[in-house]
């Protein structure tokens, strides 16, 4: 009976080191996530900035492709923590003047821009074309830099916005819509965003100023901007400068 129990309990012991030991191993598995994969230094944008209205174009069908980009499962905006506590800074600033944030992009993962890469690529795909590129043949859009491989926006630093305007309930008059493609979109367009100064052109000076007042604001709270777009900037100090994230966007 000795030997039973012995047996017994020997086996219970070793059963016990394995249990434990597989045990170990399956929490340090769950542990090792990829650096790409990793959200734990993400937000929910409007978690944050909850005045934030969200407009993500890249989960609708109304942007320059067409369809539902790769990658947005939901129709909500992510950011890092860092870049997240800095545009509330400037969501703060922009309400004392009467307006709200309106963001259209935040976070990209990679498979949108890959998304995006293909459809480039594919040249008879002209569905949105005069809607976003009228002018601009599909077939220069890489030697343009209008479409690139990776995107700052995957680094989870840059958001794509505008102002709303509170009192009239509309989006401030930009002279031009998000994700136009061409020289209407740069912010030197028709005056010198070092200065302020309006020099004139197919915007009008009312225009261009409200295009400073983003930009200003941007600018006061740690972000840089982007030659191209008015609407694009990226946090000077980013987090992540050489990480290009995977996950979805998606309520964290």
């Amino acid at each position: 009976m000795r030997r039973i129990n012995a047996w017994a309990i020997a086996v219970a012991l070793i059963g016990g080191i394995t249990i434990t030991s597989c045990f170990s191993e399956s929490k340090n598995n769950a542990q090792q996530v990829r650096a790409e994969e990793d959200t734990s230094q993400f937000v929910t944008l409007t978690d944050v900035v909850p005045d934030a209205i969200l407009e993500i174009r890249y989960y609708g069908t109304y942007n320059f492709v067409g369809t539902r980009i790769d990658g947005y499962e939901e129709p909500t905006a992510l950011l890092s923590r860092v870049a997240a506590d800095s545009l509330k800074a400037v969501s703060d600033d922009v309400k004392a003047l009467g307006y709200r944030l309106k963001i259209y992009d935040a976070y990209r993962p990679q498979k949108g821009v890959d998304h995006f890469v293909r459809w480039a690529a594919d040249i008879p795909d002209t569905l949105m074309k005069p809607y976003f590129y009228p002018d601009l043949d599909k077939s220069v859009l890489f030697e343009q830099e209008y479409i690139y491989e990776k995107s700052g926006h995957t680094r989870g630093s840059t958001v794509d916005l505008t102002l709303f305007d509170m009192t009239t309930e509309k989006e401030l008059d930009m002279g031009g819509t998000f994700d136009w493609f061409g020289i209407e979109s740069h912010p030197d367009y028709c005056g010198n965003p070092e200065t302020g100064e309006y020099t004139g052109g197919s915007i009008t000076a009312e225009q261009f100023a409200n295009r400073m007042i983003l930009r200003q604001a941007m600018l006061r709270h740690g972000f840089k901007p982007l030659d191209s777009e008015w609407w694009h900037f990226t946090l000077r100090d980013e987090p992540f400068p050489d990480t290009y994230f995977t996950f979805p966007v998606k309520k964290l």
